[in-house]
C-alpha cells in the first residue's frame, strides 16, 4: 500500500451494516488494501440513534455537525475538530439532533470483517 490522501469526494456511501437507521458509511483503506484497519467517512442524516456493542475499536473524528455518544457510566458530545474513541466490547449508543453530523473514522481491527 502506498500513500494516499482522501476526500469526502473518494467515498462511496453505503447504509451502515445491520442499520436502518439514515447512518452511511465509506469505506476508503479496508481488508482489501492489506492494511491492518479501517478508514472511512461516516454520515448521520438529523434525529439517527445507532446503538451496538463495538466490535472493534473505533476512533470518530467530527468533521461536521454534532453527535452524542452514550454509555452506561454517561454521554459525550463532540463537534467539529472533536474526537471520540469507542474500545471494542463497550455498548455505546450514538445519536444526531438536528444538524446530524460527518464523520472520519478509524477502527482496528476492520469492523466489515467483525460483521460478516
Amino acid at each position: 500500500m502506498k500513500v494516499q490522501k482522501f476526500s469526502i469526494a473518494d467515498a462511496t456511501l453505503v447504509r451502515s451494516p445491520g442499520q436502518d437507521a439514515d447512518i452511511f458509511v465509506g469505506n476508503l483503506v479496508d481488508e482489501r488494501h492489506g492494511g491492518p484497519i479501517t478508514v472511512g467517512y461516516g454520515r448521520y442524516a438529523p434525529g439517527q440513534t445507532l446503538t451496538e456493542t463495538m466490535a472493534v475499536d473505533d476512533v470518530m473524528i467530527v468533521l461536521e455537525g454534532r453527535l452524542a455518544v452514550s454509555t452506561g457510566a454517561g454521554t459525550v458530545t463532540a463537534g467539529p475538530g472533536e474526537i471520540v474513541y469507542m474500545p471494542k466490547g463497550e455498548a455505546v449508543t450514538i445519536t444526531t439532533d438536528g444538524e446530524g453530523a460527518l464523520t472520519a473514522y478509524v477502527t482496528y481491527p476492520h469492523w466489515a470483517e467483525v460483521h460478516e
